[in-house]
């Protein structure tokens, strides 16, 4: 005879460890999502209205640092959920904070790109001055930062980098620390990973016109599917062919660019 179900062994217990935990990584994944959908309104609202097209002024230090982080938190939390949701699974018996510690990392190395990106910024300023307009050396300069852009997609050292960001879990297990501090460092060294893998299209992206949400979401679409198609190699190749042609546009018929502001001052 079969046992009635209020008494079968194991239906009486509710949802057994693997099901819990599985929907508290969906939970963490859902959050990261909301994030990122928050930061992206919050950067459009910061951003309007001020794209200037390439090399758009970075403005003052703490304005920039403000919508930088919101950037980050919006291009980059979708594509790194999945590393923080494994992350998570494989702490889901230690403490529940360590995967937010992990991301707050993970930003906090960005913050210092940022940082750095803002000091060359000022010093071009500084020692460049109207040199680097754009009728002058800045449309060449936004050319040859595309092709550079280009050329590391296809070096060895990006595709170092993009498979510890495309395949988490060596990572994970190569770097792994315990405890409160040690979730914020491997959040800290996943995030110099993808910085190393990232540069050159963040590079783009000043190029381009940092304050312009069409090349900002161009950009992250590009992060993300690099790091989530599964032919990683057919992704940079295709990121690569993307930049040199937007690199050749720029320096021979910038006006035909789709979504490219041009400076003003500069007739077509």
């Amino acid at each position: 005879m079969t046992a009635p179900a209020a008494v079968r062994p194991g239906l009486a217990a509710g949802p057994g460890p693997a099901f819990t935990a599985a929907r508290h990584r969906l939970g963490l994944v859902a959050l990261l999502f909301g994030l990122a959908a928050l930061a992206w309104r919050s950067t459009a609202d910061q951003m309007s209205g001020m794209d200037d097209g390439p090399w758009t002024a970075l403005g003052t230090f703490g304005g920039f640092l403000g919508i930088w982080v919101t950037m980050m938190a919006a291009m980059m939390l979708p594509s790194v959920a999945p590393t923080i949701a494994l992350y998570s699974r494989m702490t889901r018996r230690r403490s529940p904070l360590s995967p937010l510690l992990f991301t707050a990392g993970y930003l906090l190395t960005w913050t210092v790109a940022g940082l750095v990106a803002f000091g060359i910024g000022g010093a071009s300023s500084l020692f460049g001055g109207d040199a680097l307009g754009w009728d002058h050396a800045g449309r060449w300069l936004v050319g040859v930062t595309l092709l550079v852009a280009a050329a590391w997609e296809l070096t060895p050292l990006k595709d170092v980098c993009l498979g510890k960001c495309h395949s988490p879990l060596g990572f994970l297990l190569g770097f792994w620390r315990e405890g409160h501090w040690g979730a914020l460092r491997m959040g800290m060294r996943n995030g110099a990973w993808c910085v190393g893998c990232c540069w050159a299209l963040m590079a783009a992206l000043f190029a381009l016109g940092i304050m312009s949400l069409t090349w900002m979401a161009l950009i992250a679409g590009i992060i993300a599917a690099e790091k989530i198609f599964p032919r990683r190699r057919t992704a940079t190749l295709a990121t690569a062919a993307l930049l040199s042609a937007l690199g050749l546009l720029v320096l021979a018929a910038p006006g035909v660019v789709p979504g490219l502001t041009i400076p003003s001052g500069m007739v077509m």
